[in-house]
């Protein structure tokens, strides 16, 4: 099959289209003809060598795929070969064929497009769990949601709302951005760079701070979260796209009852992959009923990788990154 393929030149990672093997469906696997899929700032990191899962150059990158189904391996009941399906993978995306773990493959109703369904899987997963599982949001409560504009950001603005969370608070990078986070369930937009971002959440909290701020910036955002973060508050740190981890003392933590947590759709793919499935479900009922929209800012075919890539880490992208394969 063909697959853009992650090699190290120069001392720099790009994507060149090989031939390579097609991967096989081992047990509670399926294999994936894939029409499309996203970038991501994982495959960027893919691509420099850095990302945090076993997978290093030279690699397929990319982790959502949909497609139809063109093999069950055992232990696959309730598949059929011909289906159309989205899925998280375990081998790359960037390839014709995708190997996927059927717990974190879904069954895809007709009335969700193509483009959509390849935006969903690690976009919608990811969103909803960070909400739930790792934020454990409350009703009423006030959320701060880093990079409101981006591919995850865009999706869980609008699920916060949906989940019933009281104010919630977006950050973005520059103002092109703020009418998009506004119209996705933002009440307050803040650009990171250039305002005093602890304090314009505490003026919003009443002085109180966000209950649940979702952290995929790091560096010295994470450092300015955490001095608007209330009592008994949850930050959850989900990535890095600034380039450098975020700090966090532990004094300001055990002093004011607030906790820190680490949340990866990536790490569950190797390790529960089961534990993914019932946010998969859940975001699917909202695509259908159309209460949510994935956000899909460009689309390239799968030869152009490099160029999607570079949009996504030019930040000037809004939402989600599709690539084609036809």
């Amino acid at each position: 099959m063909k697959a853009m393929v992650v090699v190290q030149r120069n001392g720099h990672g790009e994507l060149v289209l090989e031939d390579v093997p097609d991967p096989v469906a081992g047990e509670g696997q399926v294999a994936i003809r894939m029409e499309g899929t996203a970038a991501s700032f994982g495959d960027i990191e893919m691509r420099r060598g850095n990302y945090h899962t076993p997978r290093k150059p030279p690699v397929i990158p990319g982790h959502d795929v949909v497609g139809t189904l063109v093999a069950l391996g055992p232990g696959t009941a309730g598949f059929r070969v011909g289906e159309r399906v989205a899925a998280i993978s375990l081998t790359g995306t960037y390839a014709d064929i995708v190997v996927a773990p059927a717990a974190i493959t879904w069954s895809l109703p007709a009335e969700i497009d193509t483009i959509s369904a390849a935006a969903f899987p690690t976009n919608g997963v990811t969103s909803y769990n960070l909400l739930t599982k790792a934020g454990r949001l409350a009703a009423g409560e006030s959320v701060l949601i880093h990079a409101a504009a981006g591919g995850v950001g865009t999706t869980t603005c609008q699920l916060a709302k949906l989940l019933g969370a009281g104010t919630v608070i977006g950050t973005v990078g520059d103002e092109s951005k703020v009418d998009l986070a506004r119209s996705l369930g933002c009440d307050h937009v803040i650009l990171y760079r250039t305002e005093d971002l602890s304090s314009r959440v505490m003026s919003i909290t009443g002085g109180k701070g966000a209950d649940l701020i979702l952290d995929s910036i790091g560096g010295s955002v994470t450092e300015q979260s955490l001095a608007c973060l209330a009592p008994w508050g949850r930050i959850v740190a989900c990535g890095k796209s600034s380039g450098s981890a975020g700090q966090i003392p532990t004094d300001l933590l055990h002093a004011g009852n607030k906790s820190a947590i680490g949340y990866s759709t990536g790490g569950h793919r190797y390790t529960r992959p089961e534990a993914l499935r019932p946010a998969g479900d859940a975001v699917l009922g909202y695509l259908r009923s159309k209460e949510l929209r994935m956000v899909v800012n460009a689309q390239f075919p799968l030869s152009e990788a490099n160029a999607a890539l570079d949009l996504v880490a030019s930040r000037k992208s809004t939402g989600r990154v599709v690539l084609t394969n036809s």
